[in-house]
């Protein structure tokens, strides 16, 4: 008689948890996996991909715009917003159910349950049923912030209900300057909704290289959205018109929805892990090591719930390095650096690697490549919108440290360019490669000369 119930035992069943199982059932492991919701997790039912979704229908109205100075005339559009949901929701269904379809032909078994530890290697489902495993590995992921002090926050939305919505609202407050924020800005301004985006700091997206942080917000308010930066909400009241949101700094500003993206948080209250003896950092997410395991030998945690990247295919990686290593002999580390990053902001960002702050920390002599100009297409379409681009290189070696796009299909090229940067190419490389034209892309191995020469 076998010694647990079976071999491995994930608790959520989005991306990174979904490859876990799949990747160890096809080692041989008896798989069990439980979600409370819906399989594929934030990135598939509420999160990456119906927000790429929105973004697609936002972006036509600038097209239909654009096509007049192509020769085009365009009957006046209309946009029907239930239709846009629906057409969403089947989408989502058809994922969640290729998701579930894939997890059970691997073998391992799925049970729509919350699951809680008990021990090291004891999981109890919600109807009291007890499974012993091996290995138990969390990948729950994470969940909206909203600040519990903030006064009338049962007022707002998250992103979670913004893809639920039975109407689009004539006016919005966005609360927050993260991906998410700057994303959903770009969705409802897009479509017609008179948008305001409330940001405590100066500038948006924290962390990013801040070319990119300035120039996207100089886009965002010339195309209508009303930036506060440097003011945070103090209350939002239910008044005779609608919503308003008060802040800090006095403003009242009315709305007929706010939305608050302030961050997320690692999604670990309730599942036992203290009493099982897992450390938690200061933020509530798992403590593990560069292999997904916590200080306990038998339980790890990939995904956002362990806060280091969050992002889905980061999340895909560390479960099938975990299943790989713990089930199929193999022992993977999952290399963290030169992730390539995208926001579906309007205009669109990708980047990769080091931002020009953090070079001038880690190296003494960092040249700065960056071209801005207006696309071949904007030209001709009378739209006042710029791209641009920017590498960071290590002026001692060569070595192009980082790669910063803002500007139409940004990310689409920060994925190729990412697999040169891991590669550890220079800038003379770049400049060796021939260039392609007519494309945006070709900048990018153009740039003959440094705009700024950094040394110390």
């Amino acid at each position: 008689m076998a010694e647990f119930d079976v071999d491995l035992f994930v608790i959520g069943a989005g991306s990174g948890g979904v490859r876990a199982g799949r990747i160890a059932a096809g080692h041989g492991a008896r798989v069990m996996v439980a979600e409370e919701d819906r399989v594929g997790g934030t990135c598939v039912i509420r999160g990456c991909v119906p927000k790429k979704l929105f973004v697609y229908a936002s972006r036509f109205a600038e097209d239909f715009e654009d096509a007049a100075g192509f020769g085009w005339t365009v009957a006046t559009p209309t946009f029907d917003w239930p239709a846009l949901v629906a057409g969403k929701d089947r989408q989502i269904d058809a994922l969640n159910a290729a998701y579930i379809r894939n997890l059970e032909r691997s073998g391992a078994k799925l049970v729509a349950s919350r699951a809680t530890i008990e021990d090291p290697h004891t999981v109890r489902l919600a109807d009291g049923t007890v499974v012993t495993a091996k290995y138990i590995l969390v990948a729950t992921g994470s969940t909206p912030f909203v600040d519990p002090a903030l006064p009338g926050r049962e007022l707002a939305i998250t992103s979670n209900e913004a893809f639920h919505l039975e109407r689009l609202p004539e006016r919005i407050v966005i609360v927050g300057g993260g991906y998410i924020a700057v994303e959903f800005a770009g969705i409802f301004n897009g479509l017609g909704v008179e948008t305001t985006l409330i940001h405590r700091g100066k500038k948006l997206l924290r962390g990013f290289d801040d070319d990119l942080r300035h120039g996207l917000g100089e886009a965002l308010e010339k195309k209508g959205i009303r930036l506060v930066l440097g003011d945070s909400p103090s209350r939002i009241e239910k008044g005779p018109d609608g919503l308003v949101v008060h802040t800090a700094a006095g403003l009242a500003i009315p709305a007929g929805q706010v939305m608050v993206a302030t961050g997320r948080r690692p999604n670990t209250s309730g599942l036992g892990l203290e009493q099982a003896g897992v450390e938690l950092d200061g933020a509530g997410a798992i403590s593990v090591d560069e292999r997904s395991q916590s200080n306990v030998p038998s339980i790890y945690a990939v995904g956002d719930v362990t806060n280091r990247i969050n992002l889905t295919p980061v999340a895909i990686r560390e479960g099938h390095a975990f299943a790989d290593t713990i089930f199929g002999g193999r022992d993977v580390v999952v290399d963290h650096f030169g992730v390539p990053k995208a926001v579906f902001s309007q205009p669109e960002i990708g980047t990769v690697g080091l931002s020009e702050e953090e070079a001038l920390v880690e190296f003494t002599a960092v040249d700065i490549f960056k071209t801005s100009f207006k696309s071949l297409k904007n030209g001709l379409a009378g739209r006042d919108e710029r791209m641009m681009m920017k590498l960071v290189v290590d002026a001692d070696s060569g070595r192009v440290l980082g790669c910063h796009i803002l500007g139409h299909d940004a990310a689409e090229m920060i994925q190729l360019v990412a697999i040169a940067i891991k590669l550890g190419a220079t800038k003379a490389q770049f400049d060796a490669t021939m260039a392609l034209h007519p494309t945006a892309a070709e900048e990018l191995v153009t740039m003959r000369e440094p705009s700024i020469r950094h040394r110390r």
